[in-house]
């Protein structure tokens, strides 16, 4: 093995060791980067990079999308608007057989747009949806698991931090990469609403019909909803339209769900300052890994390793698709295992340069945005699939008399929507591609 491959090795094997002692990802990312960036500088200029890097890194304007993202899902939660959104997907849809599933579906896809978090997507929905739906007779796995999915729509729609930490992480356009992610999105709410409705024909049972409600009590869900549709259309609007910056969009919709809960009585300052608190936590967590990463990072580009695994594997002649294939199945592998940002964060400085090296008969932004949608929809399916899916863990807390072995059952159909779904983006680029060639 070459002395670049082996040092890398050794670095990846001392950092999944520490993850493996629950040393949280991001300081062993920094303590494993920063031992490799010895070993290979003096210590002097070792500590210079770490001087610098911090503030290079965290006076980034772009990052602050970040926090204001987070920010607005935390005030959407807390502001109710999460219940209105499934009241009126149920007003609508739930006195049909599987209609109360799909109405989680729906509102979370809708929720998806001003979240951009797939756990806290998860524990809303856990906490709004759920009674609900064991009150009306449905079945208890197949309940959590329609959850623990609709949960990953918080990712998957729109804007989705997981998508601006890899357009900063690879330096792509985030606008582009959410128009990219609308469709697949969009794909992903249609393929489990499917899936739900041939689960009820098949099996109604599981999902028996609720009690249709009046036509008054439709009008005032609908009303209701109208604000979060709205703050959905300008920030997801705003930014395929070319009206705001990602960062801008994201500052609107903070200002825009604080002034609906706010107006509607539904967001007390002891729930402001909730999310707020709420937002520090996550973000400040989000950064670490994200400086451990840099550190990281550093050390495997001293290294040459990924750039000569990606010059390796191009001499080889081997199928630009079926390598393609083999790193997604890493990603599954790994998403099933570890935290979504943080494997991520571990892989794309070996993989980015290795997909963007192969001739997809795209150019090189072109493949670099499709990339980062198949990561996206991985990511996806790891944060359902056992063993440690971990919006499965975040709905059993939330139903601890639920076995999760059961919700895993509940989630399975819902992984084989994936699974499809997955196929078709990689057969299909245009399927991704498609919205930025438009607006572009």
């Amino acid at each position: 093995m070459a002395p670049e491959f082996l040092q890398a090795a050794l670095g990846f094997a001392a950092l999944l060791g520490l993850i493996a002692l629950r040393c949280p990802v991001g300081l062993a990312m920094l303590l494993v980067g920063a031992g490799g960036y010895l070993s290979i500088v003096d210590l002097a200029t070792l500590l210079n990079y770490l001087k610098t890097t911090p503030w290079h890194l965290f006076a980034n304007y772009t990052l602050s999308v970040i926090p204001l993202f987070i920010l607005m899902g935390a005030i959407a939660e807390r502001g109710g608007l999460a219940r209105d959104l499934f009241t009126a997907a149920n007003a609508l849809i739930g006195h049909k057989a599987g209609g109360m599933a799909m109405s989680v579906i729906g509102a979370c896809a809708c929720f998806g747009a001003v979240c951009g978090s797939s756990v806290a997507t998860t524990a809303t929905f856990g906490r709004a949806a759920l009674p609900e739906l064991r009150r009306y007779g449905y079945d208890a796995g197949l309940s959590t698991g329609t959850i623990a999915v609709g949960g990953t729509l918080g990712i998957l729609i729109p804007p989705s931090v997981i998508l601006v930490v890899y357009a900063i992480s690879t330096e792509q356009n985030i606008a582009k990469l959410f128009m990219a992610a609308l469709v697949p999105g969009v794909l992903a709410t249609l393929f489990y609403i499917l899936a739900i409705a041939l689960l009820a024909r098949l099996r109604p049972a599981l999902m028996p019909a609720a009690a249709r409600v009046t036509g008054a009590a439709k009008r005032q869900a609908m009303r209701n909803v109208v604000p979060v549709l709205l703050i959905a259309v300008v920030v997801v609007g705003g930014i395929y339209g070319g009206v705001f910056t990602p960062t801008e969009s994201a500052a609107i919709g903070c200002v825009a769900t604080l002034a609906v809960g706010g107006l509607r009585g539904t967001l007390s300052p002891r729930q402001v300052l909730e999310a707020l608190q709420a937002t520090a936590e996550t973000t400040a967590m989000i950064f670490v890994i994200l400086l451990g990463a840099e550190v990281f990072n550093a050390f495997l580009a001293l290294t040459s390793a990924p750039e000569l695994l990606a010059m390796w594997i191009g001499e080889q002649g081997w199928p630009p698709f079926g390598v393609l294939a083999v790193l997604l199945l890493a990603y599954i592998v790994l998403g099933a295992v570890m935290d979504e940002l943080a494997m991520i964060l571990l892989t794309l400085p070996i993989f980015f340069p290795v997909v963007t090296a192969l001739d997809f008969g795209l150019t090189t932004e072109e493949t670099a945005i499709w990339f980062g949608i198949l990561v996206l929809v991985v990511v996806g399916i790891g944060l359902t699939a056992p063993p440690i899916g971990l919006n499965v863990f975040v709905v059993s807390s939330l139903a601890r008399d639920v076995p999760i072995a059961r919700t895993y059952r509940g989630v399975l159909p819902f992984l084989a929507t994936d699974l499809v779904r997955l196929g078709l983006c990689v057969a299909f680029p245009a399927l991704s591609l498609w919205l930025v060639r438009l607006l572009s």
